[in-house]
């Protein structure tokens, strides 16, 4: 049986927008070696690899040079495979067995919603390395467990920063998320970028997993648990945010623009 690839744009509903995943659906395992190799090759920010099991699906996500822990996109894009091709119906959840334990999503609407855990960041002291890479001063700087979380002044300063890569990529963490609060008027609350050289991938289009961490941060800054949130990439992509004790539930639409299958 052929190997079947989607490409899938996440966090849109619209093609050429949001965050593209590269989603190989697998009937038997693969060495790790040809999954890097493939995911290499594809050069997508993640490229996602489902295996059937007993209880839903094996998924890992695989950058152009490492495995990921965790990955939003990616999760929702093979969610969306997986009930577009008729694997799932439509009103079963999606069971996927990760690095990051049991992740579910589930489709509402024309909406997909992931449940993953909450990541928080604690406030640090700022790093001289980080100003230093970023090129501006931070109203806040926080650590999670596997970013610095930066506040910036405002939305423009968000969106026009352009970070010293060389300097991004020194730092001790998977990557750095900025954010600040939307300007007046907008239909979301809050903004982002994140940028992750470490990983290779300088500016990911729309990041899943930082809003595990954005969550509980915009949550007790608004006083609200339900928050919109647009990541301000060239690409750019708008995700609904809700965040508990322990958990935050990403929702967001998707697109497949490709799909094929592998030869290798």
């Amino acid at each position: 049986m052929a190997t079947r690839i989607f490409w899938v744009d996440a966090f849109t509903n619209r093609p050429f927008t949001g965050n593209p995943a590269a989603v190989c659906l697998l009937a038997t395992p693969r060495p790790d070696t040809w999954l890097q190799h493939l995911a290499a090759e594809l050069r997508c920010s993640e490229t996602a690899f489902l295996l059937p099991d007993s209880d839903g699906f094996q998924l890992r996500w695989f950058t152009p040079t490492t495995e990921v822990d965790l990955c939003g996109h990616a999760t929702l894009a093979s969610a969306h495979v997986l009930w577009e091709v008729g694997l799932l119906p439509l009103d079963a959840p999606a069971r996927f067995q990760t690095r990051s334990g049991l992740l579910t999503a589930e489709y509402r609407d024309g909406w997909i919603t992931l449940d993953f855990p909450a990541t928080p960041a604690q406030p640090i002291a700022t790093p001289l390395a980080l100003v230093a890479a970023l090129g501006v001063e931070p109203r806040f700087v926080g650590q999670s467990c596997f970013d610095y979380l930066v506040e910036l002044a405002d939305e423009a300063t968000v969106r026009t920063l352009a970070p010293a890569m060389e300097q991004v990529a020194a730092l001790p963490v998977r990557g750095v998320i900025v954010t600040s609060r939307a300007e007046p008027g907008r239909d979301y609350d809050i903004v982002s970028r994140f940028f992750a050289p470490q990983l290779g991938i300088p500016e990911d289009p729309v990041t899943g997993s930082a809003h595990c961490c954005l969550g509980p941060f915009w949550s007790a800054r608004l006083g609200r648990n339900t928050i919109t949130a647009y990541q301000a990439s060239p690409r750019g992509g708008l995700l609904r945010v809700q965040v508990t004790d322990s958990r935050v539930f990403l929702s967001g639409q998707a697109v497949t623009v490709l799909l094929g299958e592998l030869l290798a």
